[in-house]
């Protein structure tokens, strides 16, 4: 299993994180690269079992993915398993509130890659990490410029 560990700090509180990040899943195209739409497979409130389908685009190389949420508890982690698609694994957020009042998120990832992905592994893996890394970045300039959903109360 490959290991992914990433993260980063974002000057705005948990809950804010965490609107963006957990509760409006179906617009994360707008802050992460290879990610053409995501599909919310359940109906209601995202919550613990709420399945989504990831439409990707790995270096003209597309996929669709899909995950369950196992653990969901606001605004501190999400985490879950990778369900049908070229991952076997697991994935996880967690956020930690800083002293001022800003949020330390962890994405963190084990991973193994099925079908062509696997053959691809080699080539893709590091360009996946690095894609990691730069959804990151894009989601802490994406929130911290005040772009997405608020907290609900």
């Amino acid at each position: 299993m490959a290991k992914i560990r990433e993260l980063v700090e974002i000057k705005a509180p948990p809950e804010r994180v965490w609107a963006v990040v957990a509760e409006d899943v179906t617009n994360a195209p707008k802050w992460t690269s290879n990610l053409e739409k995501v599909e919310k497979l359940d109906d209601g409130p995202p919550g613990k079992g709420t399945r989504y389908r990831y439409h990707l685009d790995i270096a003209g190389h597309k996929e669709r993915l899909e995950v369950e949420q196992a653990t969901y508890t606001k605004p501190k982690k999400c985490a879950g398993a990778f369900i049908k698609g070229p991952l076997k694994g697991t994935w996880s957020y967690t956020y930690k509130h800083l002293d001022d009042g800003s949020t330390r998120l962890v994405y963190e990832m084990d991973y193994e890659l099925t079908g062509l992905l696997r053959f691809a592994g080699g080539l893709l893996g590091p360009q996946y990490a690095e894609g990691i890394r730069r959804n990151m970045q894009s989601l802490k300039r994406y929130v911290e410029s005040g772009k997405g959903p608020k907290p609900k109360k």
